[in-house]
């Protein structure tokens, strides 16, 4: 014991110490929750921007294959 503390005082000094580990222990679940959830989300929208970017690419493909087509139709004429 510290000289000239009561023992309430350790006593009382010790759960407050528990109770802030208690409490930071919490907080780190939330966390890490969070991380989680936040990962799955990243994972998602890299997904779903992946699969935009391939419709754009076909789409550009569509368009500049109907600009050959009509061009060559043009020259036909």
């Amino acid at each position: 014991m510290v000289p000239g503390m009561e023992p309430d005082d350790v006593l009382g000094q010790l759960r407050a110490i528990v109770d802030r580990v208690e409490t930071l222990g919490e907080r780190v679940q939330q966390l890490a929750s969070e991380n989680r959830a936040l990962r799955q989300q990243h994972e998602h929208l890299a997904s779903e921007r992946a699969q935009l970017l391939a419709k754009n690419e076909q789409a550009r493909s569509r368009v500049e294959a109907m600009i050959a087509r009509l061009k060559s139709l043009e020259q036909h004429t």
